[in-house]
């Protein structure tokens, strides 16, 4: 199993790719080669090319929730490459969104992306390959990860809007021999939620690592809970990405094994 890293807020020094606020990685599991988000643009597609990754082999696109910095790449995918895909989403991640007066949701309805793909609305843990599980809804268990609201959404019948609690965002659990390895987009459902979900669900007791977005900016209360459980966790090394910010990831590289992100990370198992 080997994950890439196609789009991210940040680059490498020396490695020549783009960065954007956003989320792309490319997990490749047998013959399953799996898109779990399309960051904002048609950055992920550039990126992979100067990788030499030909994304005619993508099988199956994850989305980790509905807003528009992990789903604007879905036309631009579709523009250029022509192979039917399995699109795995939350039925929450394809209604409208939006915050501080912009519209952040999906850029494609549901009916466009049926004319491309495959689509499966998943609530419930669901295979994606042999080793690789979508999440579905997380549970919110811990206190601290309670109030992750973030703008509104339109209501599943259309007639109101609503304030967003997230409850599209998912996850993937990778299952390795050493464990599981939770990839997240930005843990809307708290990555602590997250963490325990991918263990009951992939039935691992050892935690290898978590990357992805832990959506915390603040060194306060809270974070210090999520660093204290995610130890009790067993989590082991983390790969802070995306919606986490500098004194977080600062906060994490003290209290755990903790490894930078940028486009063009590659992990191998």
């Amino acid at each position: 199993m080997k994950l890439t890293v196609l789009v991210d807020n940040h680059t490498y020094i020396d490695r020549y790719y783009l960065g954007e606020p956003a989320v792309c990685y490319l997990i490749e599991d047998g013959e399953h080669v799996i898109l779990l988000d399309t960051g904002y643009s048609d950055v992920f597609l550039e990126n992979a090319a100067r990788m030499g990754i030909d994304l005619c082999r993508v099988t199956d696109i994850v989305l980790s929730h509905g807003h528009n910095d992990h789903t604007g790449g879905l036309p631009a995918f579709f523009a250029r490459f022509s192979q039917r895909v399995r699109l795995f989403a939350h039925p929450d991640a394809l209604l409208p969104k939006r915050a501080e007066g912009q519209e952040v949701g999906c850029p494609m309805t549901l009916e466009e992306l049926r004319e491309h793909a495959d689509v499966r609305l998943v609530t419930k843990p669901h295979a994606v390959s042999e080793h690789i599980t979508v999440l579905g809804e997380i549970p919110r268990v811990y206190a601290f990860e309670a109030d992750r609201a973030v703008g509104e959404t339109q209501s599943a019948c259309g007639c109101c809007w609503q304030e967003d609690q997230l409850a599209d965002d998912t996850s993937l659990a990778l299952t390795l021999p050493e464990g599981v390895f939770v990839v997240t987009g930005c843990a809307h459902a708290g990555v602590c939620n997250t963490v325990t979900h991918a263990k009951q669900v992939s039935e691992k007791s050892r935690v290898w690592g978590v990357l992805g977005g832990f959506h915390l900016f603040e060194a306060n209360q809270a974070l210090d809970k999520t660093v204290r459980t995610l130890r009790e966790l067993g989590v082991e090394r983390v790969y802070p990405a995306h919606c986490t910010s500098l004194a977080v990831k600062s906060a994490l590289f003290a209290a755990l094994e903790t490894h930078e992100v940028g486009v063009g990370l590659t992990l191998a198992w």
